[in-house]
């Protein structure tokens, strides 16, 4: 699962607008296929279909690497559709072509959706098996279905990110561990240490700083990571989760990479960061308040050893 989709399988009501964008969709174009889909960083997945057709071979669930995705050439910089009324004509290189009209598809209007802060969501798509015509109207409908779709996507980013660092926050760790069914996983619980000196000595603005970048760095270990995602419970408190069962080596080297990305500061700040790291498996009961706890349990103990190191319970 793609940081993407994990996000938007508990947003609230997801699964209804997602079927009320399409209907609306298809009430402006009756006749065609119509889809949605969401982009991962190597990956494009059609969330929903409008129906499943025999002439055109596009079904939910389908993903399609990145760089073969016709999709993956709408213009997300100026939010512009990309047309081909005919794919046979209309499109600019034969391999282009022929991934269109390799799953049958003759005409294509792709519109970008993209989150209200600039972030790439993915996909509203319009297909048929007959090359058709797109006039500026029935573009412009489908661009007000999309910046709707924009807005709700905002309005649930806010529910689960935290407005300083844009990392998640407790509300969506929590409902994680609510509604994903769980096998075997760890919590990685991290602390700075010296963040209250940085406030102290140099105002909360750096402070705030100094958390932004934080968030920075975990954004970029996540990004490295598969089924990862960072969390701010709140103030310098930081939480990775990682899915999946680690061997020991792979703790040891996951540990080392985090502590080795936040040792980096300017030299009168004299920050580090301590790592408490508790696993869990789905062979007992499993309950984020009880993870939660034993993960500060480690990260005392690895402050207590002299700060600046992770300790494994």
């Amino acid at each position: 699962m793609n940081s993407v989709d994990q996000e938007f399988r508990l947003y609230q009501n997801f699964d209804e607008l997602a079927e009320d964008v399409l209907d609306l969709a298809k009430e402006i174009l009756p006749d065609k296929l119509i889809y949605l889909t969401s982009f991962s960083a190597s990956k494009q997945l059609v969330l929903r279909v409008s129906e499943e057709r025999e002439d055109i071979a596009i079904s939910e669930g389908m993903d399609i690497p990145l760089e073969n995705s016709v999709c993956h050439r709408i213009n997300f910089n100026k939010m512009q559709p990309l047309v081909y009324p005919d794919v046979e004509v209309h499109t600019e290189s034969l391999p282009l072509r022929n991934l269109l009209l390799d799953v049958n598809i003759k005409s294509y209007l792709g519109l970008p959706i993209a989150k209200l802060n600039g972030e790439r969501f993915g996909t509203l798509c319009v297909v048929d098996s007959q090359a058709s015509e797109y006039d500026d109207h029935t573009i412009e409908l489908l661009q007000r279905i999309v910046r709707m779709f924009s807005y709700y996507l905002e309005l649930e980013r806010r529910a689960y990110r935290d407005p300083l660092t844009d990392l998640y926050n407790r509300h969506y760790l929590m409902r994680f561990f609510e509604t994903e069914k769980l096998t075997t996983g760890s919590l990685f619980f991290l602390d700075l240490d010296g963040f209250k000196k940085v406030n102290d000595t140099f105002g909360h603005d750096r402070g705030d700083e100094v958390l932004k970048e934080v968030g920075n760095r975990l954004r970029h270990f996540v990004m490295n990571q598969s089924q990862t995602f960072a969390v701010r419970l709140g103030g310098d408190e930081f939480i990775v989760h990682l899915s999946g069962k680690l061997a020991e080596e792979a703790i040891d080297q996951l540990a080392n990479e985090l502590l080795q990305s936040m040792s980096e500061w300017k030299q009168d700040e004299q920050l580090s960061t301590s790592v408490g790291i508790v696993l869990y498996d789905a062979s007992e009961p499993i309950l984020l308040t009880e993870l939660l706890r034993q993960a500060d349990q480690a990260l005392y103990k690895a402050k207590a050893a002299g700060k600046n190191r992770y300790y494994c319970c």
